[in-house]
């Protein structure tokens, strides 16, 4: 299913609630919030019904079934749901009920069925109106949305998210942080078991990626491994936490309501496994005399005050407070892994004094520089932090540098993320200086492995492809043959008699449409609709990577072997890049004589043209309309695994040419193992940049560039549209005012 179409979908719903509803954004973020909740917890709970009721015997009365139901469902990452509180049961309330009472009913049933929720679902859904909420209902119950598995719905949760903090509902975003950010701080950090804890934990997007993270690497529940501690300022958002936590059935038991900078939470300090947060950034009014008293190395401030503003004696800027509550919360062999605004790393002073202890400790692992437009609602660099109080002895006097302001895919002009495939290189990096030589390894082969599943995809690809050029190019030959050169002009005087200017203009016409079709008939002519040489040596040379792929992923799998097939499929690439482009050119040149027929010889004018078959056949050459939420057609899908095979070759390449050895080494402009007495040199500062210097300019370099202008291509073409839509809305309040 088309997950971003998906997505935009449903926010279109959402958003007709601007246009339509009395209500603010901030008013209807949290009901529609609770909305895709209530679906959510649904769909959850039917994916472990049939499971559970198997195991209920049928000899159990009715009446006590639902409550074995009810246990079955205590472990399982699900809630259970009694009926009444079932989407299901509010989709199909009868015309005229009032559908705002039942759902703010439902939401008081699952509070009484789990404490942990209690206040914390929105209510005052009969203020809506109740056309567009049953509306809004339905496009909640569309069948793709309730066949939804796996983490679809976690996606449109965040999603949603992304999109309220984006239009301002949630005080600036401030709650949300980019799932990118989220997933490289647990990747790296691998959050497994014991405590986790995220003292500004907004809506608890760290602790249900640690969930992913233990169910896919581990495949554990992540209740049974760890206990999540979490604390955040505002109730809106502890909230959002417990709703986030318990529709994916992790336990919400300790999100509680307080400000870290003055609620310590004692008993934690020292005791976690791991910690990780994204902090409000620079914070200039914290009361001094309130956290002073945290200052002690067995407290809270192990590394003394920063520095105070001289006219308020607040404290200036609350980063390095953070820092060492994050430091001061782990256990002697805890990981943390955060989010900071980029200034933290270089600031002077007092923070510059905090950042020495702190290096000295031999305990800051990581330091990775990140672009902007990662953050939806502010475009500011930031640098991921990670400390490790059970690092190896080998290199507990050094820190890995990583600079990745250049690792970036674009989604809109005002938004970045990483990829799959960025998170997991990046991780690599990580992987390689802890001296895991074997989850590289894993990594490299299962792209390896992509690689091969893509190729084996283009014999019957390329041939469908084929055929659907060929389908068109009959139709076409057949209007060419048998067309008739009066069906194509425009008629003259209704068939009365000519004049002598008419019977010129007539003569003159049939010459031009004539030449016209005699072109048409050369270039049809000319046009190739079988399978080329090249293509033919394409299939060959995949063939014969298959089966090394093949024979790789049946043996041992070793660095040395996947090297030696990287050799292969690096040789592969350009005759898929070549590939790519020669079907496109055959797609553009037959859509071309298409468009020649239709408008040049006006064929729709003749007996010949089968509109209806060519209309078929020209559908299988487009690209699908995503909006209109079309299935892929027969050009997107060859082109598409032509794509994916390159990307995946990249991928390797990338790795390889960078750590050919799979081991750890410093590459300019990405990565450097810096010791403290380099830190040292350069007054404690832990800006990645300063370190790992500038790379070289490489041929890989002109692919990325070419890409880059593309991303900026796509960047100028939103803007414009933006600068047509906003010069709308202006001219539209103009006149308003003028009237």
């Amino acid at each position: 299913m088309n997950i971003q179409q998906l997505e935009n979908e449903l926010w279109e719903a959402a958003d007709q609630l601007r246009a339509n509803s009395k209500l603010t954004a901030a008013e209807y973020s949290m009901p529609v919030l609770g909305l895709i909740f209530l679906r959510h917890a649904e769909n959850r709970f039917k994916a472990y019904l049939p499971e559970i009721e198997a195991d209920i015997p049928s000899q159990v009365p009715v009446e006590q079934r639902e409550e074995l139901i009810r246990l079955g469902f205590q472990g399982k990452a699900a809630i259970y749901l009694p009926e009444e509180a079932r989407f299901d049961h509010i989709a199909n309330l009868a015309q005229g009920e009032q559908v705002g009472d039942v759902i703010d009913d439902a939401m008081d049933i699952i509070e009484q069925e789990h404490e942990v929720l209690k206040g914390a679902l929105p209510r005052g859904y009969s203020a809506f109106e109740p056309d567009l909420l049953a509306e809004l209902v339905k496009i909640f119950n569309r069948p793709a949305i309730k066949a939804a598995t796996g983490d679809v719905f976690g996606r449109i949760y965040e999603y949603f998210l992304n999109k309220f903090a984006m239009s301002g509902a949630q005080e600036g975003g401030e709650f949300f942080t980019p799932p990118s950010l989220v997933r490289m701080i647990v990747n790296i950090i691998e959050p497994d078991h014991g405590l986790v804890l995220d003292p500004a934990c907004g809506s608890a997007g760290m602790f249900v990626q640690t969930g992913h993270f233990i169910q896919n690497v581990n495949h554990q529940f992540a209740n049974d491994t760890v206990t999540f501690h979490g604390q955040e300022k505002s109730d809106t958002n502890t909230n959002l936490a417990r709703m986030n936590l318990v529709v994916h059935g992790l336990d919400a038991t300790n999100i509680r309501q307080g400000n870290t900078f003055y609620d310590q939470i004692d008993h934690l300090i020292g005791q976690c496994d791991f910690v990780m947060a994204n902090p409000p950034f620079n914070v200039d009014g914290v009361d001094t005399k309130k956290v002073e008293g945290q200052v002690d190395d067995a407290g809270r401030l192990p590394f003394g005050l920063p520095g105070t503003n001289a006219k308020t004696g607040a404290i200036s800027n609350a980063n390095s407070l953070w820092l060492q509550y994050f430091y001061s919360y782990l256990n002697d062999n805890g990981r943390a892994g955060f989010v900071m605004a980029s200034s933290a790393s270089d600031a002077g002073n007092k923070d510059r004094d905090i950042r020495e202890k702190l290096v000295k400790t031999g305990h800051v692992d990581v330091m990775m520089a990140i672009g902007n437009k990662f953050f939806y609602t502010r475009s500011l660099p930031c640098t991921l932090w990670f400390f490790d109080k059970g690092k190896d002895q080998s290199v507990t006097d050094q820190v890995l540098m990583i600079d990745a302001r250049n690792v970036y895919h674009v989604v809109s002009a005002r938004s970045h993320v990483f990829t799959e495939e960025q998170l997991a290189n990046l991780n690599a990096i990580v992987w390689l200086y802890r001296g895991e030589t074997e989850k590289f390894v894993a990594l490299i082969a299962r792209y390896q492995a992509q690689v091969k599943e893509w190729l084996s995809q283009l014999p019957k690809l390329i041939h469908k492809d084929t055929r659907a050029v060929q389908k068109l190019s009959m139709k076409l030959q057949r209007f060419s043959r048998d067309v008739q050169i009066d069906e194509l002009l425009e008629p003259f005087a209704n068939g009365a008699a000519l004049t002598t200017e008419q019977t010129a203009a007539r003569q003159q016409a049939t010459a031009e449409m004539q030449g016209h079709l005699s072109a048409f008939r050369a270039e049809l002519a000319a046009a190739n609709t079988h399978i080329p040489d090249s293509l033919s040596a394409l299939l060959t040379a995949c063939a014969q990577a298959q089966a090394k792929i093949a024979l790789l992923l049946t043996e041992s799998v070793n660095h040395t072997a996947q090297v030696a097939l990287q050799t292969t499929l690096d040789a592969l690439s350009p005759q898929l890049k070549s590939t790519i482009k020669l079907l496109e050119a055959r797609h553009k040149q037959w859509l071309k004589l298409l468009e020649t027929a239709e408008k040049t010889l006006r064929a729709r004018n003749s007996k010949a043209f089968d509109g209806r078959a060519i209309r078929e056949a020209k559908r299988a050459l487009l690209v699908a309309d995503v909006k209109k939420n079309e299935e892929p057609t027969v050009r997107d899908a060859v082109l598409d695994a032509l794509k994916q095979a390159v990307y995946f070759i990249h991928q390797v390449h990338w790795l390889h040419s960078r750590f050919p050895h799979a081991l750890f080494d410093d590459v300019p402009g990405l990565c450097k193992a810096v010791t403290i007495d380099d830190i040292a040199a350069n007054d404690y500062s832990l800006t990645p940049g300063r370190y790992v210097g500038v790379a070289a300019v490489t041929e890989e370099d002109e692919d990325d560039f070419a890409e880059r202008l593309r991303e900026i291509h796509d960047e100028l073409a939103e803007l414009n549209d933006k600068a047509a839509e906003l010069a709308v809305r202006i001219a539209d309040n103009f006149k308003e005012l003028l009237r």
